[in-house]
Order: structure tokens, then C-alpha cells, then sequence
């Protein structure tokens, strides 16, 4: 079931929160950049992965951090074209296999609620009306609840109940 709600997603209570990034992403603009600062060590683990798998676009990467959530980082970005470039823009076939792979590992990790913001509408450049059938095409038969984060509210905690 997909409830939206309105709220800071680092508020969130759900057993897993998803976002997306770029692989080899610096994680400096976007929830990426907030989810670093509260979580340092997803940063630097994120980073390890990255120069032992060499992540590809549409791939997800799970991060369980002491205490926390499990993160999901879907690749829903261009990779950066070189080590000091930025990473690229979203794509919809991107998005299209991160949400599958998504749902494959929600039922690995047992994930019984998840946060999940409108990926790739910010920093990746989509649009949310593009978007979002493909998120309800995969997460509303997940088998959970999903809390998509549709507006930010800075410090708010949403109603998920």
C-alpha cells in the first residue's frame, strides 16, 4: 500500500529508507548530502562499493548502518563522466531498473515499511508526473507500506500511521 505524506524522510520511522544517486555519486547536494551528514559511514561505505563492484546504472545498493535504517541507493543517475565531473541526469529506463531491482531487495531484507522520496525529480531532473507511475507500478504490489515523501517539510515528522 502507498501512502503520501509530507515530512522530513530523516524523520521517518520505516524499517528502510530509498533515494537515488549516481554511482561513484560525492553525495554533496540532494537527501544524499543530508542522509551523509547523519550517516557518515554510508558515505564512506558507499564509496568502497563502488571501487570494488563498479555499480551500472539501475542497480540498488542496500546500507545497513548501526541503529538505523536500511538504505536503499538506487542508481537512477548517469554515472560522473570523469572522477571530478558530476554526476549525469536521471533517466526513466534507469528509474525502471532501479525499482525492479528495489523490490527484489525489500523481499530479501525483509523490509516491512519504506520511506522513499520522489527520486530523480530533484538533482536527477525529472519530472514527478513521470516518475511516479512507475513508482506506483512497483511499490503498490510490494507487499508493504510505502511512505513516498512528496513534499519536504525541513524537521516535520509525517503522519505515516
Amino acid at each position: 500500500m502507498i501512502k503520501y505524506v509530507e515530512g522530513d524522510i530523516l524523520k521517518s520511522q520505516a524499517h528502510a529508507i530509498a533515494h537515488g544517486v549516481a554511482p561513484n555519486d560525492d553525495f554533496k547536494q540532494g537527501l544524499a548530502l543530508s542522509l551523509r551528514e547523519q550517516w557518515p559511514n554510508l558515505y564512506k561505505d558507499f564509496r568502497h562499493y563502488c571501487h570494488t563492484k563498479n555499480p551500472k546504472e539501475g542497480e540498488v545498493w542496500a546500507w545497513k548502518g548501526p541503529g538505523g535504517p536500511i538504505i536503499f541507493n538506487l542508481m537512477t543517475q548517469e554515472a560522473p563522466k570523469t572522477r571530478d565531473s558530476h554526476p549525469g541526469k536521471a533517466s526513466l529506463p534507469n528509474i525502471n531498473h532501479s525499482l525492479r531491482n528495489l523490490v527484489k531487495a525489500l523481499k530479501e531484507e525483509n523490509v516491512e515499511t519504506l520511506a522513499i522520496t520522489k527520486i530523480a525529480t530533484g538533482v536527477g531532473g525529472l519530472d514527478w508526473n513521470e516518475v511516479k507511475p512507475l513508482l506506483e507500478q512497483y511499490l503498490s504490489d510490494a507487499g508493504i507500506q510505502v511512505f513516498v515523501y512528496e513534499t519536504y517539510k525541513k524537521d516535520v515528522t509525517a503522519k505515516e500511521s
